[in-house]
């Protein structure tokens, strides 16, 4: 029997951390172990559960998201390795599913992710019912509506829920921790995958719940980051990443991004990282 643990990164969400825990307390298989790195300003705390959990702290400002996803695999212990945001909540079936698969292929899944609005989590028990109403789709991610289909676009990859096996990770290297703070790790494992020649599989049946939280479209917070991070992915890829936001921060005057170079411009200026703030009722 393979063993599976789960393992999530968590910065100042004690609340988004408390609903993760509960979902996977609520599954039909739990997890064998949790393992939480804890970036927080002050440390998290969680009641006794069912499972064993290890918290690690990783204190600074920076948001080593590489390097913090990196550590959570090395002190983990299972066969198969879960790796989900803070913000997610899993179905009752979803560790079931990415164990039963795992054990016959070598492979890397990813879930369907089924975005809540604001407000969607209520106080009180989870009800996966309601969840699945609330829930949407991502509008660019295809997923079967039970089983599992291959995904030929690397790009499609994304590290807000994946499974594979604990051995296979540790082959392709884990993700890179040149790549520091946010953007464009996640998409150079996923073209590491690709030339590894690991299916990249979408699971439908067993949605992943996305809780809510405040969104920026482009994440101009992370500004320089995003820049630094998306000229590493291209000099080792020949490709941007992220070219959307990109593309929106070169209309902003932002970046000059009018060869195949980028060049920063100047700072985005504490209105427009306002402006670019996410609508609320909008779940993506």
């Amino acid at each position: 029997m393979t063993t599976l643990s789960a393992l999530t990164l968590v910065r100042n969400r004690q609340a988004h951390l408390d609903r993760l825990v509960e979902g996977l307390s609520l599954s039909a298989t739990p997890p064998d172990e949790l393992v939480v790195i804890d970036m927080s300003d002050a440390p998290v705390t969680l009641p006794p559960l069912s499972f064993p959990v290890r918290i690690e702290r990783l204190a600074g400002d920076a948001l080593p998201l590489a390097a913090a996803r990196n550590l959570a695999a090395a002190l983990a212990s299972g066969d198969i390795l879960l790796f989900l945001d803070v913000d997610c909540i899993v179905s009752s079936a979803v560790c079931d599913r990415m164990q039963a698969v795992l054990a016959e292929h070598d492979a890397v899944i990813c879930p369907e992710v089924l975005y809540l609005p604001a407000g969607a989590v209520r106080p009180g028990p989870l009800s996966e019912v309601d969840l699945s109403a609330a829930g949407r789709p991502h509008p660019v991610r295809p997923f079967p509506r039970e089983g599992e289909s291959p995904e030929g676009n690397p790009g499609l990859f994304w590290s807000l829920a994946f499974a594979l096996r604990r051995s296979t990770f540790h082959r392709l290297g884990g993700f890179d921790e040149t790549y520091v703070g946010y953007g464009a790790e996640d998409t150079d494992l996923g073209f590491r995958i690709a030339r590894e020649g690991l299916p990249l599989l979408f699971a439908g049946g067993v949605p992943v719940f996305h809780q809510h939280h405040d969104g920026y479209d482009p994440p101009l917070q992370h500004f320089r980051a995003l820049i630094a991070n998306a000229k590493r992915f291209h000099a080792a890829w020949s490709i941007w990443p992220m070219d959307g936001w990109l593309r929106a921060m070169a209309d902003l005057g932002l970046v000059d991004w009018s060869s195949d170079e980028l060049t920063i411009c100047r700072d985005p200026t504490p209105a427009e990282i306002a402006a670019a703030q996410k609508d609320p009722a909008n779940p993506f």
